[in-house]
């Protein structure tokens, strides 16, 4: 760890031990970030459920009612607050319906790219409305940004209805040829599960373990990073706000770019047979973890560069995406029958490192700005290493016994 001297050196003069600025002070770490967190494990195996049944559509019909929502004209003083809650509740369901339909889409050398250009998606999404909301709110008033993006979603749904099914054999306009080489290279997954679980050999499952374990480390940085670098930038590294709008958005870019690259070159390799399965998920979760990792502890070393810093952190959020073609899909590698159901579970424990995190970095940077910005960055890099370790030492790409058909549910 740094000397107290080189510790005080890498923050700017007007943010050092007894200069502090008020606004320091003002960081508490926002909860939402972890918005859909309502009781996952239990709603997300029903959701999956209907999913199967109806190709991820009740997913995406929760976009539908959301953006539906905010349609009423009277409404309480209390409602405003909860229409607000609701939309990351119902969402919360999108992905495990997304992962039930992959599992029956996307061929196994295929899985990778096609997995991480939808999930590209959010990212580019979220890049593009934060864009688009400002002007929106300059030009028509805010009250358009509602209206505007939920007659987009819903006009959306409406072709998500009518052109997604929920597996090739059911698809009316796909062609014999694609519809048989999709079926034959995931005809050993298995069919749809049924009601029952085999629960007990889920929580006695260390592929899985290592799954959930490192989805909770990584998502501590990743939140952290993406709640909290707009206020250190502000507070810290002291950008004008028209830069740091800027330079906030540039993580979102990057991270985007991140999953396809991430993706193409993970299937480049299964394709090529350069590596199994289990040795390019592990080697795309080693990238996405450990670099972010190096990234957040050099930070306190670089010294007053503030440029530096921005590169180091934005790097940071940007790499991360390369679990996106390792932790990220590897439900799907050891029980793509389950697929759903297991990223409601490590979700869930995503979701909750999203709360803690900037939670934690906002008690920390309250107490001590030096040394709170400082611990909170050793401390989820830590995370980092010990949920990499634990995933390369007992992760898998192999189907799991307790996934396949033909094994007794326990």
């Amino acid at each position: 760890m740094p000397n107290a001297g080189t510790a005080q050196s890498w923050l700017p003069p007007a943010t050092r031990p007894g200069r502090r600025s008020q606004e320091t002070h003002d960081h508490a770490g926002p909860l939402w970030a972890g918005g859909d967190t309502s009781p996952h494990m239990a709603r997300h195996y029903l959701e999956e459920k209907q999913a199967a049944a109806f190709a991820g559509r009740r997913g995406c019909s929760a976009t539908w009612t959301t953006h539906r929502q905010g349609t009423g004209r009277k409404q309480s003083r209390t409602k405003p607050l909860c229409l607000l809650s609701s939309p990351p509740s119902a969402q919360g369901v999108i992905f495990p319906a997304q992962y039930t339909l992959w599992a029956k889409w996307a061929p196994p050398l295929e899985r990778s790219r096609l997995m991480n250009i939808a999930d590209a998606g959010c990212t580019f999404g979220t890049f593009f409305a934060l864009l688009v909301a400002g002007i929106i709110c300059q030009t028509l008033g805010w009250p358009f940004v509602s209206y505007i993006f939920g007659g987009v979603g819903c006009v959306w749904c409406l072709c998500w209805f009518l052109l997604v099914y929920e597996d090739p054999a059911h698809h009316p306009w796909i062609s014999a040829r694609e519809q048989e080489y999709i079926v034959s290279l995931l005809a050993h997954q298995g069919r749809s599960h049924g009601h029952a679980l085999p629960l007990v050999a889920m929580a006695k499952s260390l592929p899985l373990w290592a799954i959930t374990i490192a989805c909770f480390c990584t998502d501590w940085l990743f939140y952290m990073l993406l709640t909290s670098m707009p206020t250190f930038m502000s507070n810290v590294l002291h950008f004008d706000l028209r830069e740091n709008g800027l330079l906030s958005s540039l993580p979102y870019v990057g991270n985007g770019l991140g999953h396809i690259l991430a993706g193409l070159l993970a299937d480049f390799l299964l394709a090529r047979q350069v590596l199994g399965t289990a040795a390019v998920r592990k080697l795309f979760s080693a990238l996405g973890m450990l670099l972010p990792a190096i990234f957040l502890v050099a930070v306190p070393y670089i010294g007053c560069n503030s440029t530096v810093v921005v590169v180091l952190l934005t790097l940071a959020l940007t790499i991360i995406s390369m679990t996106g073609a390792g932790i990220n899909i590897n439900h799907i590698d050891i029980a793509p029958r389950y697929a759903g159901f297991l990223l409601g579970i490590t979700n869930t424990f995503g979701i909750v490192a999203g709360i803690i995190a900037p939670t934690a970095v906002g008690l920390l940077v309250s107490q001590d700005l030096q040394t709170g910005w400082r611990n909170a960055f050793f401390v989820s890099a830590a995370l980092n290493l010990f949920g990499l370790i634990f995933y390369i030492a007992f992760g898998s790409g192999t189907i799991q016994d307790w996934a396949r058909e033909d094994t007794a549910v326990q």
